[in-house]
């Protein structure tokens, strides 16, 4: 465990949430809606919200991010309220951690957006690998804010009258010895998550040798992806109704309806200003995504923002490269919502677009006809003829659910099959015509 793992130190925590507004600023959210978004973290990560207060300006204050004015009325806020945590829903530089934390004093603890998203990702990482991307992200994000909640700048060596030979000077600072210290972990850790990556490589290749087709289920946190996977692989994948219940990715077999066999992958949910050190400390996680043949993006009607959701889980997808990649939106939870369906404005980069309730199991079958027909498009169709004495080349072809129809006559069985276009080469002295 790191030893920045928890910032939840007590059940009593009580927070206080602050929002800017920015004129100039493209924010997928009102500052109101995503404030309620940060009271819902806050509440994930054991925080309990005390009150709130946001304002709209035209620029950022460069000493204080907010206005004197505003600051006062939250140091007052606070005071009469038994506030002992504030947390703003943007990212903090550095220089303004430093002097906000001056402003709101020792008994105040100074947290941004990051930093509570940083904590419940450590709370809900369950393998070594969601730990080691955890603890990276977190020295990444740490290093440039060491201040005194780290140091108190004590002398590892004496003063200038101190030591002997070679030892008098001012010495090294704690903070200079606490910031070399995490390069170093940042260093090993980066080291370690490497040799996660090849390991990972290694299963991927595998996974491809067996010709299954991989479909990557990308969305929103809380969007219901954990609870999609069950439904689509009768499985018992942990699924809870609240922000960043999945990171590790898992993955589980679906049959489709065309008789064939696919892997579905579920990753770790997406959120509006994710904290800029998740997308490469999760590299490893995210290639998942990067290396799918198919995604399904899950995004939850019954949300008020979900065009936006589906918008912030776009630009990630961009940012990771995954943007050309074939996908299908499916509208989650529609026994939520009476209404029409909203027009989709992204409709166009999609396959198709499905509504469906994975808990309630509606829709579910179209969804795996419309799976199926997108990843026929990567797979190639032939006919072929496997004699009666290469019965293993006919068992790993039924096995995998390559075979569409077949019929038997006295040379051996003749099939048509759609498989994976690389092994095809694989069956090529079996095929005897193309298909119509």
């Amino acid at each position: 465990m790191s030893k920045f793992q928890s910032m939840q130190e007590q059940a009593t925590d009580r927070g206080y949430l602050v929002g800017l507004g920015i004129q100039q600023k493209d924010a997928l959210l009102p500052v109101e809606d995503s404030l309620r978004e940060l009271a819902l973290l806050a509440k994930t990560a054991g925080i309990e919200v005390g009150g709130h207060t946001w304002q709209h300006v035209k620029r950022i204050n460069p000493k204080t991010f907010i206005g004197s004015g505003k600051l006062q009325e939250i140091i007052e806020e606070i005071a009469h309220n038994d506030i002992n945590v504030i947390i703003f829903d943007d990212e903090l530089s550095p220089r303004h951690q430093r002097e906000l934390e001056k402003q709101f004093g020792e008994s105040v603890r100074l947290l941004d957006r990051s930093a509570l998203i940083l904590d419940i990702f450590a709370q809900h990482a369950r393998t070594s690998e969601g730990a080691l991307q955890v603890e990276l992200a977190q020295y990444e994000y740490r290093l440039p804010r060491l201040t005194r909640q780290w140091t108190h700048l004590a002398r590892q060596a004496g003063g200038s009258g101190a030591g002997g030979v070679g030892l008098r000077g001012p010495g090294e600072t704690q903070l200079e010895s606490d910031r070399r210290e995490i390069s170093r972990k940042i260093t090993k850790l980066k080291r370690d998550l490497e040799q996660v990556r090849a390991h990972r490589s290694l299963h991927r290749e595998r996974r491809r040798e067996s010709g299954l087709p991989l479909a990557a289920l990308v969305g929103y946190t809380n969007a219901g992806k954990s609870t999609l996977m069950n439904a689509l692989s009768h499985s018992n994948v942990y699924a809870a109704d609240q922000l960043f219940a999945t990171l590790d990715p898992t993955i589980r077999r679906i049959a489709l309806p065309d008789r064939s066999e696919a892997l579905l992958s579920d990753t770790v949910g997406f959120i509006q200003k994710l904290p800029t050190t998740l997308i490469p400390a999760f590299r490893a996680t995210l290639e998942e995504v990067v290396e799918a043949d198919l995604l399904l993006h899950v995004a939850d009607i019954s949300q008020p923002n979900v065009m936006q959701q589906i918008e912030a889980v776009e630009d990630t997808l961009a940012e990771i490269d995954a943007a050309q990649m074939p996908r299908i939106l499916a509208l989650n939870k529609i026994d939520q919502w009476p209404d029409a369906l909203p027009d989709i404005a992204l409709v166009d980069i999609y396959q198709a677009v499905v509504p469906v309730s994975a808990r309630e199991n509606l829709g579910l079958d179209e969804l795996r006809e419309i799976i199926a027909r997108v990843l026929a498009k990567k797979q190639t169709a032939l006919k072929v003829l496997i004699p009666y004495d290469r019965g293993k080349a006919y068992s790993h072809l039924y096995d995998k659910g390559y075979i569409q129809s077949e019929r038997t006559n006295e040379l051996g069985w003749q099939l048509t099959l759609r498989l994976p276009s690389k092994f095809v080469g694989h069956y090529q002295e079996y095929i005897v015509d193309e298909p119509e």
